[in-house]
């Protein structure tokens, strides 16, 4: 092993632990290893940069911000609204929801798709007496399936497109991914309809979990001058047995008592952290004159609203602590609870450390809604107001103009780049869109992730990392030939994908898979379509997808039960890519 594969090794695994541990937000992780490859002259800054020149990389950004579009003016949300209707049965909505979801992602970022549907899963789910862990693990699956029928389904097939453009070779169309990626996508929904519904749990609903649990969300509250309180115990204060809510904690100038006794005395400037029930947090404050909210958490103004959200992949509040995210300021809302599934959380509220999938809990004013309309921070799952009031004719402009470029696209008569960019231009002309919006909604840290992953690639590529692993990885498949090989490459890309970012899995797998296809002698086409599909496949775990993450918490799900449902329809997935695959081109 020469010292520069042994630099893109150690990189490269650094880069996973970091990204499963969290060590840093994953633009910083893959800014730090392009960094060390650029001061070890692996790469040249000209080889770092050519990702940002990349027109797979704007096209990426083009359809966010298209879909950004369409997600404003309503008109998914009104669609969904008539397909999803409330008197269906339990499989029936299943079905439906299925078949909508994995057809949009096929076109549509499936981000803010599954973000639109939570709510009205989680609403239809309460008014059948239906669990919502029954039904937001398919949705999940069905925008990851649907993802991987065309080329713009997921950024994952654009940036593996760039891959190839930047190595010179003949790039996917619009449909190649569809030989492999519909039939896995009806086979999802057969698994789904036929086993995957019996193995999915019956857990109760986040709210119904808190009357029970008592220790979801924490809550900050602290004793104030003058009240009443001050020199009681805390059974005389009736503090320790509060209906729906446990005293966890009292912390006492940077002191913490716990557990707290009942002859505890109360002070002034005293932080009480309660646990419990989201339904007792605003009667605990207004009952008890002497127990005030701290400022951090305090709305202003005489209608407020309790709201639950969950935080997103890419929020620009991870690894913030509460009191940093300037959140009030930002969105008319304090956060005055948080909940991590399977983490208790203790201390005050504004000292938490934010993660991706963490529940918040919202106290929110007049404005909240208003100025949530743009962003992708985090998603609320309180259904508080339907979303009919919009104009038809401006959503279905928008909608089928889009739809038309794709179709333009598909047939060649105009690049899918240019279409898209004149479409996102007529929507300024038309006042659709502002500068503002689109500026806005710009995403920096997908950006820099999906530029730097085509460098990451380049370096594994140059340094003959690729060779040495492909030739390796061709002789411990050899007993099973070629089609031993190839699965070989999809195994290893959908294991790296379910504990890291598929971005990450694709560009550290497409320059194996390139390799492995020279040393065979054989087409290269399989074995990247390979790397792909198994990028995309994030099924067995929460954490390898952004939107298994947003179901997550809003499921109440556990960890074991993604490898429940998800481990058979991985292997299930893997079997039929790699079968289509070897009938194709072998």
């Amino acid at each position: 092993m020469s010292f520069d594969i042994f630099i893109v090794v150690f990189t490269v695994l650094f880069l996973v632990v970091g990204l499963y541990k969290e060590i840093f937000h994953p633009a910083a992780l893959f800014l730090i290893a392009v960094t060390i490859f650029i001061i070890t002259g692996i790469l040249t800054p000209e080889q770092a940069l050519t990702g940002f020149s990349n027109q797979q990389i704007a096209t990426i950004i083009l359809l966010l911000l298209i879909s950004n579009t369409i997600q404003k003016v309503g008109i998914i949300n009104f669609y969904f609204s008539k397909f999803l209707k409330e008197n269906l049965s339990y499989k029936s909505f299943l079905k439906k929801m299925f078949i909508s979801v994995s057809s949009l992602s096929s076109f549509l970022n499936n981000t803010p798709i599954v973000a639109i549907l939570i709510p009205y899963v989680y609403e239809w789910s309460k008014k059948k007496n239906i669990p919502p862990s029954k039904l937001l693990i398919p949705l999940s699956y069905a925008a990851i399936l649907g993802g991987t029928i065309t080329l713009i389904g997921t950024s994952t097939n654009l940036i593996i497109n760039g891959f190839l453009i930047s190595n010179n070779l003949e790039p996917f169309g619009l449909l190649d991914f569809a030989y492999v990626g519909l039939p896995a996508t009806i086979l999802g929904l057969v698994y789904i309809l036929s086993i995957g519904y019996k193995l999915l749990p019956e857990r109760k609903d986040v709210l119904e979990s808190f009357l029970e649990k008592k220790k979801e969300y924490i809550v900050e509250t602290i004793v104030k001058k003058g009240s009443p309180l001050i020199g009681k115990t805390i059974k005389e204060a009736n503090l320790r047995n509060l209906k729906g809510l446990f005293l966890v904690e009292i912390i006492r100038k940077k002191k913490k008592i716990s557990p707290v006794s009942p002859t505890d005395v109360i002070e002034e400037d005293d932080v009480l952290i309660f646990a419990g029930q989201t339904s007792s947090i605003v009667e605990l404050v207004s009952s008890f004159k002497g127990l005030s909210l701290p400022d951090l958490c305090m709305i202003n103004g005489e209608k407020v609203d309790i709201v639950e959200a969950v935080i997103s992949y890419n929020s620009s509040l991870i690894n913030k602590k509460v009191k940093d995210t300037d959140f009030r300021a930002k969105y008319d809302a304090a956060i005055i609870g948080v909940h991590r599934n399977g983490e208790k959380l203790r201390g005050k509220i504004g000292e938490i450390v934010l993660k991706p999938g963490d529940l918040l809990l919202l106290l929110t004013g007049k404005d909240f809604w208003k100025r949530i309309e743009d962003t992708t921070d985090f998603y609320v799952l309180s259904k508080v107001k339907e979303i009919f009031n919009i104009d038809l004719k401006k959503g279905n402009f928008v909608l089928f103009s889009f739809l038309f470029v794709i179709f333009l696209s598909a047939f060649h008569i105009i690049p899918l780049f240019t279409g898209l960019l004149a479409l996102i231009s007529l929507f300024v002309i038309l006042k659709i869109s502002t500068y503002a919006e689109i500026k806005k909604g710009i995403d920096i840290n997908l950006i820099i992730i999906a530029a730097l992953s085509l460098a990451i690639g380049k370096a594994i590529v140059v340094s003959g990392t690729a060779d040495f692993i492909s030739s390796n990885l061709i002789a411990l498949f050899s007993p099973l030939g070629i089609i031993g090989a190839l699965a070989g490459v999809y195994i290893i890309t959908n294991i790296l994908t379910e504990f890291v970012t598929n971005v990450a899995a694709a560009s550290i797998s497409f320059p194996i898979a390139l390799a492995t296809a020279n040393y065979l002698s054989v087409d290269y086409m399989p074995f990247v379509l390979a790397v792909a599909y198994g990028a995309s496949a994030s099924f067995a775990t929460p954490i390898g997808y952004q939107t298994n993450l947003m179901v997550y918490a809003a499921g109440n799900y556990k960890f074991k039960d993604f490898i429940k449902v998800g481990l058979p329809l991985s292997i299930i997935y893997g079997i039929l890519c790699i079968s289509i695959l070897s009938i194709i081109y072998f």
